[in-house]
């Protein structure tokens, strides 16, 4: 039997290099849904590998503090995966998020503090500058991971309802956000210089902490699901940060295409919003929104679930555009039926989604992929969005800023220049609500009071259960 201890390093690396190969492969394979399950699957693999490799280290002592640490982490782990529902994954997400964060700062501590960082006469340059090189990555590691965790706990509390999702508006806010970035650049150069400084690493720590929580606090609902996307992004570099400070290249890897690809898809998600990406990670910078509550946009006009099975009966075309409403009521099992229904009549039904819509991207193809709705009649706003002129039927089930006029409108909305569904072109829209209250921008949605479009007040699922037994 082969003692752990006897087990030589390069056999490590070689496992590390394939756990890296493997988590590349699982990124490939996320990129479509078609092959998404297998790119888990390589995921779960090469986080395996990776463990098995890293408890198997010479290097690693305590083994059994960090089967127990497993088995916790584990626990808890299977417990909320089996707990939370599709609608509370994105705040799951967010609060992950924050736990790489803190992680990232409690290693650059320890690193910090085991390094022994007084200076010696008798060093040499070359010894001076890898410890100038491992302060710089301390420093950087708690800087990166401080900001990540108060910030992903922001964005938690506000995808979980927790405070408010408007934008924090403060005076003199992005000045405040430059003075942080200010001092603590100041605050790292005292810090190499006098070979490591308590208070300089206490000092730029709380500055980070404060630094996350605005950051996150400035950014509005509408923009929260490229938050939640930067956040990964940023956690993906503190666990880069942890990865050299502990000298462990498979944490680098792993860190580097996180904080890589999360950054390539909170940039593919601004463009698609019309955002510009520096203005969202700066905290909304250069974004001056004016939210009028007074506008009278007439009344609305109401209709029955029996209304709209005859509508839908009499169509030939209809497209549905779910939201994070769906999401909540758990309308998809329903919406999948419904829509096999519409197609056993001849009926061409197809799903439209915008790149932002629920609070995390992807979130509406995930659920209508358990709903086992096919993958090639669900499309993307680009594919889909010249279509709807030559649509009878739309229907809008829990979607609100991503189908709101105001978009293109309004040039004082939060949501201004957004490039949203156009469902209004279509030549019925039927919106499923629970109320008249604006979505998570906290806007009025003009769409409501449009003389094509009605409202189906009540329970999504309840609605569409309705909608199903009439058809």
């Amino acid at each position: 039997m082969v003692n752990i201890a006897e087990i030589p390093h390069g056999l490590i690396s070689a496992a590390y290099l394939v756990a890296a190969l493997l988590f590349i492969f699982s990124l490939a394979g996320l990129s479509k849904q078609e092959t998404s399950e297998t790119g888990n699957l390589y995921g779960m693999i090469g986080m395996a590998i990776a463990l098995i490799a890293t408890i198997a280290d010479e290097r690693v002592s305590n083994v059994f503090v960090i089967f127990v640490a497993m088995a916790i982490g584990s626990f808890i782990g299977l417990r909320l995966a089996k707990k939370v529902e599709m609608t509370g994954m994105p705040e799951l997400v967010a609060i992950l998020h924050s736990f790489v964060g803190l992680a990232a700062v409690l290693v650059g501590f320890n690193s910090y503090f085991e390094m022994g960082h007084s200076f010696q006469l008798s060093i040499t340059d070359t010894q001076k500058m890898a410890i100038n090189i491992h302060l710089v990555e301390v420093f950087l590691g708690v800087f990166i991971g401080s900001v990540t965790f108060t910030g992903s706990i922001v964005a938690f509390a506000k995808l979980r309802g927790l405070i408010n999702s408007a934008a924090l508006m403060l005076p003199h806010r992005h000045k405040l956000n430059l003075a942080a970035g200010i001092v603590s650049f100041i605050l790292m150069i005292n810090f190499v210089q006098s070979g490591g400084s308590d208070t300089a690493l206490y000092l730029m720590t709380f500055i980070a902490f404060v630094f996350g929580w605005h950051l996150v606090a400035s950014i509005g609902g509408a923009d929260m699901p490229v938050v939640v996307s930067m956040l990964n992004s940023y956690s993906g570099w503190a666990a880069a940060a942890a990865g050299f400070m502990l000298n462990n290249d498979l944490l680098i890897i792993t860190g580097a295409l996180v904080g890589s690809s999360g950054a390539i898809l909170s940039y593919i998600m601004c463009k698609a919003m019309n955002r510009s990406f520096i203005s969202v990670i700066a905290g909304g910078f250069g974004t001056e929104v004016v939210i009028n509550d007074d506008t009278d946009y007439g009344d609305h006009l109401e209709i029955n679930a029996e209304s709209v099975a005859d509508l839908l009966r009499g169509a030939k075309s209809v497209i549905i555009t779910p939201g994070y409403g769906m999401a909540v009521a758990q309308a998809q099992y329903p919406v999948y039926e419904m829509t096999q229904a519409l197609k056993d009549k001849g009926i061409d039904v197809r799903f439209a989604i915008h790149p932002v819509a629920g609070r995390l991207p992807g979130h509406m193809n995930v659920l209508l992929a358990e709903a086992k709705v096919p993958y090639d009649i669900v499309l993307s706003m680009d594919e889909i969005n010249d279509d709807f002129p030559e649509t009878d039927v739309v229907l809008v089930i829990g979607a609100n800023d991503t189908v709101n006029p105001s978009a293109a409108e309004d040039p004082t909305s939060p949501i201004a220049g957004m490039p949203v569904l156009e469902v209004w072109n279509a030549r019925e829209v039927i919106v499923f609500k629970r109320s008249m209250n604006p979505g998570y921008a906290g806007v009025q949605n003009p769409l409501f009071f449009k003389d094509n479009t009605q409202m189906l007040f009540g329970d999504a699922k309840e609605s569409v259960e309705r909608i199903f037994k009439a058809l």
